[in-house]
């Protein structure tokens, strides 16, 4: 992987922890917090969606769209082991 495509996977890693966030609890959890947020969640969207067999398309939008869904789904899994 050469810088650029180092860059574009953090930027997507940013976009899509900051929008779980947004969307589970109203605020989003810093830059870097973010960043990891979404670069696992990328990791836990693509086996997801690998298991259910669905493809969010390809591109920069897909890529967003798949990190943002492995990211809400962190979180739900974070937050359900924090309540027990």
């Amino acid at each position: 992987m050469d810088l650029t495509g180092l860059l574009i996977f953090l930027a997507i890693g940013a976009v899509a922890g900051w929008l779980a966030g947004v969307l589970m609890k109203g605020g989003g959890f810093g830059l870097l917090g973010d960043i990891v947020v979404g670069v696992i969640g990328a990791v836990v969207g693509g086996a997801l969606f690998g298991l259910l067999g669905f493809q969010a398309g390809g591109g920069l939008v897909g890529s967003i769209v798949t990190a943002t869904v492995g990211a809400v789904v962190l979180l739900l899994i974070v937050r359900l082991i924090k309540k027990a």
